[in-house]
């Protein structure tokens, strides 16, 4: 089993591996061509986003700038925006269905790395080359869903569709659709419901 393999089934796998080191390499060189641009090389980004992620549908939107590990393990729907300074570790499939929005500053985070001290030390191979090890867990998002600014999405967490979740909050665990939470760890507050009709939160 290769160490690529491995990452995308969630093992303990060793990220200085030769071929991931190669795909990251890939993946920041075009993300920096990609923060590069300006406001009138909109095509340029569109070509550069197809042809770095796993897939990105219709009128979707990224802004710079924006950071990948891989970027062919990021799949994003259609009519998507993502505001300033994302960041997508994506080790693990990152999945954003369609019509989300995610605000400045928001991370989606898949690596995890061990508790203990000791087993996050760097360490040598025969050869001499240095490595850690890591697993990851993947991250999905469902249909119009809203992350405000500054959100941490963390390794393994599902968010249902048409949830908001507050600017700031840490997402740590599953968050169910249609609800509104908030907070570090985020919480659900309550569900979102026909009441809420032309009503802004402001977090």
């Amino acid at each position: 089993m290769t160490e690529r393999e491995k990452m995308l089934s969630g093992l303990l796998y060793d990220p200085s591996d030769p071929e991931l080191s190669r795909q990251r390499d890939v993946a920041r060189n075009m993300a920096a061509a990609f923060n590069r641009t300006t406001e009138e090389e909109k095509l340029k980004r569109q070509e550069i986003l197809k042809a770095l992620l796993g897939s990105m549908g219709e009128w979707t939107e990224l802004y710079p700038s924006v950071q990948f590990d891989y970027g062919c393990n990021t799949y994003l729907g259609s009519r998507c925006y993502v505001n300033f300074n994302a960041t997508f570790l994506d080790c693990a499939e990152i999945r954003l269905g369609d019509d989300v929005f995610v605000g400045p500053n928001v991370s989606f985070l898949t690596p995890i790395h061990p508790l203990l001290a000791r087993e996050r030390i760097l360490r040598f191979t025969s050869e001499g080359r240095p490595y850690t090890k890591e697993a990851c867990k993947p991250i999905s998002v469902g249909d119009r869903v809203w992350i405000g600014g500054n959100a941490v999405i963390l390794p393994g967490v599902t968010i249902g569709s048409d949830t908001v979740i507050g600017a700031g909050s840490v997402v740590t665990r599953d968050i169910p659709a249609g609800v509104l939470a908030v907070g570090n760890p985020c919480r659900v507050l309550r569900p979102i419901t026909e009441v809420d009709e032309k009503t802004l939160y402001q977090f």
